[in-house]
């Protein structure tokens, strides 16, 4: 039975190739979620009006990959000490959430990040919001599987910080 995890960690190109990599993943959808406005477009979200993040939606088969696996892969993709966007991308549609859709993944997502925050690896407080799902909107096409479709505006996007805090935060 296919199961669906919601993370918001910045620009949603750059989150998709760590998921898509995983055994048991079977779709990563770049989109929309957390705000007000039905159907938004890039630019509307991109306005700081609609209250949505950009998000990433992934399917996947729990019988090969667990939502805690999936949680702890989400936190080392992203900065969770800045609630004010991710690296070089700003603002409330960058804001890193993990959205929940039930008391069990609520449950192993408060438990990752105590635990995270327990680790003393960031000296800051680990500020990721935990949110209730709420409607996902499946982005434009363009924006699905961009690594895939423009691998040199996604290197500039890398480049912007998160490839570097990656490598000093998590890869040590």
């Amino acid at each position: 039975m296919e199961e669906t995890a919601i993370f918001a960690g910045g620009c949603f190109w750059c989150m998709v190739q760590p998921f898509e990599d995983q055994p048991g993943i079977d779709k990563v959808l770049s989109g929309y979620t957390g705000g007000h406005v039905e159907n938004p477009t890039y630019e509307q979200v991109s306005s700081h009006t609609t209250g949505h993040t950009e998000a990433v939606e992934i399917k996947y088969d729990p019988e090969v990959v667990s939502y805690k696996q999936l949680v702890d892969l989400y936190w080392q993709q992203t900065d969770p000490t800045d609630a004010m966007g991710q690296f070089q991308d700003r603002g409330d549609n960058y804001r890193p959430v993990i959205y929940v859709k039930d008391d069990e993944q609520r449950k192993i997502a408060e438990a990752s990040k105590k635990e995270l925050a327990a680790s003393e690896r960031f000296t800051d407080p680990i500020v990721t919001q935990i949110e209730e799902v709420k409607p996902f909107y499946v982005a434009e096409e363009e924006h699905q599987q961009f690594y895939k479709k423009n691998p040199a505006r996604l290197a500039l996007e890398e480049k912007g910080g998160r490839e570097q805090f990656i490598q000093e935060n998590w890869q040590k």
